[in-house]
């Protein structure tokens, strides 16, 4: 090929694929000046599967310059310019839809579960600092009567809850408050990018991470 061609890379931190032979198109967005470059670039194979587990999935680590020596290998003149991450976790599971009805069941069981474990930090936090006695004392105080233990106070509480609720988790059903991520988004961006972290200093350490010198045409266990 000839000249002085330049081609820009740029991959996500993680990559999930279905199929079992990876190119450089499933893990790569590619540009070119030159449109005809990139649809050969995009069919370059960069590593295979194969099943270990009864899960079907298998995981690795692949190094940028794993990336820039498969095209040199083709395309030795070209330029290749990496615009995103210099190291990219590729992920191989097999996709199995589960029906309907299955699907609806594990929504339930999650509701249900997370419906009983919320309420019981409610009731244990509620019951740690006394809330009903507080409350009691407060009305008391304020009218002069004893308390029956549901007044205004207990429902002004309960409305403030679920409004303190949903507008700190700025999230109800599909519909958000505002254009700012939830603190759950952010707690779970962050946690994926510790996992992330941990995988790759973990297959770099057991030197596991395809990296330059690797033979693209071999197939890949993990």
């Amino acid at each position: 090929m000839a000249g002085s061609e330049t081609v820009y890379i740029k991959a996500d931190r993680n990559v999930e694929v279905t199929k079992p032979e990876v190119t450089l198109g499933d893990v790569l967005k590619i540009e070119c000046s030159n449109p005809n470059m990139v649809p050969k670039l995009n069919t370059l194979k960069l590593l295979k599967f194969h099943h270990t587990d009864k899960k079907h999935q298998n995981r690795t680590a692949v190094s940028i310059l794993r990336v820039i020596q498969c095209i040199h290998e083709q395309y030795p003149n070209i330029d290749v310019q990496n615009m995103g991450e210099t190291d990219i976790i590729v992920t191989y599971e097999e996709q199995q839809t589960a029906g309907g009805a299955v699907h609806y069941m594990k929504a339930a069981v999650v509701v249900v579960i997370s419906f009983i474990g919320a309420a019981f930090s409610i009731m244990a936090f509620n019951n740690d600092v006394d809330t009903t006695k507080m409350f009691s004392q407060i009305y008391e105080l304020l009218t002069g009567n004893k308390s029956d233990g549901f007044t205004i106070l207990e429902l002004t509480y309960c409305i403030g809850l679920v409004i303190g609720i949903l507008t700190f988790f700025n999230h109800f059903g599909k519909k958000k408050f505002s254009v700012d991520p939830t603190p759950m988004e952010v707690e779970m961006r962050l946690y994926e990018n510790d996992i992330q972290s941990t995988l790759i200093e973990t297959y770099s350490r057991k030197e596991k991470e395809l990296d330059v010198g690797a033979n693209s045409t071999g197939s890949h266990r993990t």
